[in-house]
């Protein structure tokens, strides 16, 4: 059977693509290779605790709002307010004025850096000031703007020119934010502080503007799976097919198949692939396509993909505590940003645990890499979510699931897996992590555990398909970008070389998360539409 569309790859950006061409009417068929779809944005229960298996909290950005009502979904939203807390010192960010407490907050930790930190304070409210105007309006793409035309006189051409305005101050922000920081304080420990809750080389601009979008944080009844969950009803209820437990192993675009792993092969019109753009190139059939100049474009992709590298991955500690969440409340909120000491990552260095510094390697001295590792926990900066604080009914009464996350190599848990002891290197993570939450700011966190498990990077790669477990599309360190990175060109992020085929999700625009997951599944589904004529 032919379809109009075939989709590939049923995280948000696949489910958004596949209702919007539903919507349209279009015969669609999504194909995911996991046993249900969502990607990075679901839930799970276990043992009567729901768990958030990807992201911890939704942002609007002015996307996923109108998303839902252009699509007439309905999903109730609660507060998610943000904390932020250095040892056993804890501020809630309530809203802009909360900047004022973080800045307290760094001073208190660095008093010898006071001045420093009013300048970089400064910094975060000039950038603050850019992303109001960047996310100030509904994003136009989802509104019907026929059935209000004064809506473009009235609020999207004033915003058009002050978006003009914006846009050239923001470029001059594309520094790594560890270097821009550099520029304001000669402290590394404080610029490790606010640095280490990133992605390593994250510009300035989207790296500052983060307190304003911990402002726009907002959370699905029922976890962050519901967002997935409602897209996947409304693609059945309007026609569409979903396919799990599909992983598609060959792509011909001369023939237009796909090709599953257990062999049978699915026939399309055009292709959205909303899955790891290296499994697209590395098993697409080049030869099948005929026209000699899309054929050399195509090549030309694939050898610039080489050597690039998926952004950074993440370590998760799920606890199970025989506690109520009034003892959490009463340190921090639901979604808390944590770093135990503010000594600050710079002091370790993963040199320390190399093997052959040229190739890339880790030294096979498992003591070393124990004791490195230790450290590590120690120092790191924790993200940590706790969805029975948001809604009661994702926790037994009294009891309480904590999510708690930080950045990792993926590259140093192949390492381990390559040695052969990755099983009890995961454990070690877990008992590290406990042990920093139990002595710092969770005291007899450790005594109330009744359950505990752990997600490492290649358990990321293995669930989303993600080269090197990568939780945000491609890593800032790649030079060039292999993805558009200008908003203004975002459009253009959606197209590839391959005829009718286009891509959406986490790997077409940098930097990514849902809302532009959101976008690009929704530029792909619009472009599919308009060529199918």
């Amino acid at each position: 059977m032919q379809h109009d569309v075939i989709v590939v790859g049923g995280g948000v950006a696949g489910l958004t693509a596949a209702a919007y061409l539903a919507r349209a009417g279009a015969s669609v068929l999504l194909c995911e290779k996991e046993k249900k779809v969502g990607g990075l944005v679901t839930s799970f229960e276990r043992h009567g605790f729901v768990f958030d298996g990807g992201i911890r909290a939704i942002e609007n950005s002015g996307i996923v709002t109108p998303m839902l009502k252009q699509l007439g979904i309905s999903i109730e939203f609660l507060a998610s307010t943000v904390s932020v807390g250095i040892g056993s010192d804890v501020i809630r960010v309530a809203s802009k004025e909360s900047l004022a407490d973080y800045q307290a907050l760094l001073e208190r930790q660095f008093p010898e850096n006071r001045p420093d930190i009013a300048r970089i304070i400064e910094e975060v409210r000039r950038v603050i000031g850019y992303m109001d105007v960047l996310y100030g309006i509904d994003n136009p793409l989802f509104l019907d703007l026929m059935s209000d035309p004064q809506y473009i006189f009235r609020t999207i051409l004033p915003w058009l020119l002050r978006y003009i305005l914006t846009m050239p101050k923001v470029r001059t922000l594309l520094l790594p934010v560890h270097e821009h920081l550099a520029k304001l304080s000669g402290n590394p420990a404080l610029i490790d502080i606010i640095d280490q809750h990133f992605f390593k080389d994250t510009p300035a601009y989207f790296a500052l503007s983060y307190f304003t979008l911990y402002l726009d944080y907002r959370y699905p009844r029922g976890g962050t799976g519901t967002l997935s969950r409602k897209l996947e009803e409304y693609v059945l209820a309007h026609g569409g097919e979903i396919r799990t437990e599909v992983e598609i192993v060959g792509v011909s675009p001369g023939k237009r198949t796909l090709l599953d792993a257990n062999g049978q092969e699915y026939f399309w019109r055009k292709l959205v692939w909303a899955a790891d753009l290296k499994t697209l190139y590395r098993i697409l059939d080049t030869g099948s396509i005929r026209n000699v100049k899309a054929r050399r474009s195509v090549e030309e992709r694939q050898a610039a993909l080489v050597g690039k590298r998926g952004g950074d991955s993440v370590f998760t500690l799920y606890l199970a505590l025989d506690i109520d969440t009034s003892y959490f409340s009463r340190i921090a909120t639901a979604h808390f940003f944590y770093t135990p000491s503010k000594t600050g990552l710079s002091t370790l260095d993963l040199r320390e645990i190399a093997g052959d510094p040229s190739a890339g390697t880790y030294t096979r001295d498992k003591a070393r890499i124990v004791a490195w590792t230790r450290r590590f926990f120690e120092l790191t900066s924790y993200e940590i979510s706790c969805p029975a604080l948001r809604d009661p009914a994702l926790a037994p009464p009294g009891k309480t699931g904590l999510v708690v996350s930080t950045l990792m190599e993926h590259s140093l848990h192949r390492h381990v897996q390559e040695m052969g002891w990755q099983e009890e290197y995961e454990q070690l993570c877990g008992e590290c992590i406990i042990e920093a939450l139990d002595y710092g700011v969770f005291p007899g966190l450790k005594g109330s555990i009744i359950e505990s498990f752990t997600s490492s990077p290649l358990t990321l790669e293995k669930r989303s398909g993600n080269a090197d477990g990568a939780i945000t599309g491609w890593a800032f360190t790649n030079k060039p970008m292999p993805a558009v990175s200008s908003l203004p060109a975002i459009a253009k992020s959606i197209l590839t070389p391959i005829p009718d085929v286009y891509q959406a999700g986490q790997w077409t625009y940098s930097p990514s998360g849902v809302p532009i997951s959101i976008l690009t599944g929704k530029l792909a589904a619009d472009k599919a539409i308009k060529d199918l004529g």
